[in-house]
Formats: structure tokens, C-alpha cells, sequence
């Protein structure tokens, strides 16, 4: 057996909370590839990344090697780890993409007590034809990795990801231009050899498999034969994603792989899920037509700022449930007259209504800020609250 000297990243600080290895793919470094969700996840686990020989911060290429070799190497990283917090030979959480997600199922096999659970993502139990494994490797070793740059570009990413996150994508290719061939050679030679589908029904831990709808190179029915084959697995399938699912979807990928091993309760809302909800919230409180109108007019300058609103203001405070609307809604109306804020204070004079408060009652909230917030403040406020109630008795439908 030849085991390859494996190299750990550091993806969060070291945490109290449980451990939890993120692997990469073929091409990549695991900074690379998951640094998004693990800025995701961090609060939650302690993350310790690994590189395949000759990537990322993996200097050391040796041998030949076989996943079940490669796997034995994440193993002595980890163990190492886990002294290092005081639990020598603990469980691990584990999360790995394509080849990592691979190293993932021969831990399972291999070392049943040791993880808890895994996440495999955009993955088989057997990837590709072993011909076309070897002939890459022996392109890799003529030619190098920067010959694999434009397919892996087209295979690795779904339509128009590029274009969205340049920044994410170049990092990823460089880290395939910068790997070292003979490396990326080793690893394809062990791809080749790789096949554990008579073996699923071993694994006993529960398994997230989870599928991008547009990858080519490990396409979805790969992932539902591990879910249903393995004696616990749940498969996912997300949208608009292709191969390197913890780059192009990490709100996504974060949120499954935080309930996949700490259960839905344990886990919280993603952001996502708060901006959801957020606008659910905006929505009943503003109405649908000036929800809509708004949205119509987002640019590129204020798309952010907008989806801030609705995240923070509207996800995160509004849906609390220490104040009922009634009640947000004077607070509100007092802070915007107290800042002279009236556009805004018009708006939610019209919120007042919706949520419940009589005419009689944003009267006594105005009146109220003419002793705290000045009389000319309270003088503004009148007019426009007046102006705005009369608008709605005319025509209520917002």
C-alpha cells in the first residue's frame, strides 16, 4: 500500500463544535472549491480541509496511489487533528465533492465507526470509463494541467456562472492551471480504478447525495444509485448547477450539509431562508403592488442594497416574535418621524394600516412624537399621515 502524504487546510477557526472534513475535487484546491460555504458553516463545526497530491497547498506528489490509499492519508490527517482537540479517535462529519465525494464513500467502507455522517456531492460510486481516465492522465503528463482549462471550464460550471461570479470561477481554473501534472496524472490513474458500487449496501452511515441538474460528468442518476443503495441515504438534486456544487450553489450546499449532520433544529435558518421569509413579511406588511414596483426598478446599483432590506429589516426583525406587527409598526413610525425620514414615513403609514392600527391610533402615535420628537417633526407627520389615509380611504386597494 503506498499512502500519499495528505496536507490539512485550516477552513475555520478551531471551534468547540463538532469536526467536520471538506474534500475537493480533481483540478482543484479545497480553498478554492469551498471556501463559500465554509464561511457558511463555520459557526457551526470545526472545518479542516485536505488537498490531493500536488494541489492546492499539497506540495507532495510520491507514488501511485489508489482512493483506498488516498483515503488511508485523509485518515492519519484527521486523526492528527482530532488529538489536537482533545478526542483522539473521534467521529468526523464529512463533505467532499466529485473525486473527494469518491474518498468519502472508501472512508464509509473502510472505517464504518469512524463518520458520523457524509455529504457526497456531485459524485458516483464508479466515475467515468477507466480508458478515458488513462488518457487523460497521459494528456495531463505530455501537456500538463493548463490543457484541461477550457473543458473543465464547460463541464465544471452551469450556464452563465462565469459571468456571475468571475471572481469564484477564476479561482477555481487557476487552481487546475497550478496544479502539478504528475498529481493530477496519479489521481485520474486512480479514478480509473475506482468502483464500489457492489459495495453500497456496506455503508451504514447516513449519506446526503446531492446532484447538479447540468453535470455532465457525474450526472444526477449516479447520486440517486448511492441515496438508494446505501442503508440511510437522501438524494438532492439542485438547479441551475453542474459539477462543483459547493462553489456555484454554497448557500444551498451549506444549509443541506448543516442538516444533514446536525438535523434541521439544530442547524437554524440559512441566510437564504431569513431572506425568504423576509419577504414573505415585506409582502403582507407593504403590499404585493409596491413589493412588485419595487422589484421592477432593482438595478444592478441597488440589487444588494435591496436584497439587505429584505434580509435584515424584513427577515430578521419584522418576523421576531417578541413585538406583534401592531407594535413594530408605532415603533416604526416613531423612529421615522424622529429622523424626518417621510418617504419612508409614508410607506408605512400605509404598513400601519395593514397591520391593524386605526386612524384614531396613528393619531396618538403622532401626538405622542410631538412631545418626544418636536412639534415642526409631528407638524411634517400629520400632513403627510393625512394625505397617505385619505389615498386609502379613496382607493384601499394598495
Amino acid at each position: 500500500m503506498t499512502v500519499p502524504r495528505i496536507t490539512g487546510v485550516q477552513l475555520s477557526e478551531p471551534a468547540s463544535g463538532p469536526l467536520l472534513v471538506l474534500a475537493p475535487s480533481l483540478g482543484t484546491s479545497v480553498t478554492a472549491l469551498w471556501s463559500a460555504c465554509a464561511a457558511r458553516l463555520g459557526s457551526a463545526f470545526h472545518l479542516v480541509g485536505w488537498d490531493l497530491p500536488g494541489h492546492g497547498r499539497n506540495n507532495h506528489v510520491g507514488a501511485p496511489f489508489t482512493l483506498a490509499d488516498l483515503a488511508v492519508g485523509v485518515l492519519e490527517l484527521i486523526d492528527q487533528v482530532l488529538v489536537e482537540r482533545g478526542e483522539p479517535g473521534g467521529r468526523f462529519g464529512y463533505a467532499g465533492v466529485s473525486a473527494g465525494g469518491a474518498v468519502g464513500l472508501q472512508l464509509l467502507l473502510d472505517e464504518p465507526d469512524r463518520v458520523s455522517a457524509a455529504a457526497v456531492l456531485c459524485t458516483g460510486a464508479q466515475i467515468g470509463e477507466p480508458d478515458a481516465w488513462r488518457e487523460r492522465a497521459t494528456l495531463v503528463r505530455t501537456s500538463g494541467t493548463s490543457v484541461m482549462v477550457s473543458s473543465s471550464a464547460a463541464r465544471w460550471f452551469a450556464p452563465g456562472f462565469l459571468d456571475r461570479q468571475p471572481e469564484a470561477g477564476a479561482a477555481l481554473l487557476t487552481s487546475l492551471a497550478d496544479a502539478d501534472a504528475e498529481g493530477y496524472a496519479q489521481t485520474c490513474d486512480a479514478l480509473a480504478s475506482f468502483d464500489v458500487r457492489g459495495r453500497l449496501a456496506e455503508i451504514r452511515r447516513p449519506v446526503l447525495a446531492v446532484a447538479g441538474a447540468d453535470d455532465v460528468a457525474t450526472p444526477s442518476a449516479k447520486l440517486e444509485q448511492i441515496a438508494a443503495r446505501v442503508a440511510d441515504g437522501r438524494f438532492v438534486e439542485l438547479d441551475d448547477t453542474a459539477h462543483l456544487a459547493a462553489a456555484e450553489r454554497p448557500d444551498e450546499v451549506a444549509r443541506l450539509v448543516r442538516e444533514h449532520l446536525l438535523g434541521r433544529a439544530a442547524a437554524g435558518p440559512t441566510l437564504a431562508e431569513v431572506r425568504d421569509a423576509g419577504m414573505v413579511v415585506r409582502r403582507a406588511v407593504l403590499g404585493d403592488a409596491h413589493v412588485d414596483r419595487a422589484t421592477a426598478a432593482v438595478t444592478d446599483l441597488t440589487r444588494e442594497f435591496q436584497e439587505l432590506i429584505t434580509t435584515y429589516a424584513w427577515g430578521s426583525i419584522w418576523t421576531r416574535p417578541g413585538l406583534d406587527r401592531r407594535s413594530r409598526s408605532m415603533v416604526t413610525l416613531t423612529a421615522l418621524v424622529a429622523r424626518g425620514h417621510h418617504e419612508e414615513l409614508a410607506m408605512h403609514v400605509r404598513a400601519a394600516r395593514t397591520n391593524g392600527l386605526s386612524d384614531e391610533e396613528i393619531k396618538e402615535v403622532l401626538l405622542q412624537t410631538a412631545i418626544y420628537c418636536g412639534v415642526p417633526d409631528a407638524n411634517t407627520a400629520f400632513r403627510i399621515a393625512q394625505r397617505v389615509l385619505s389615498e386609502l380611504d379613496a382607493d384601499p386597494v394598495p
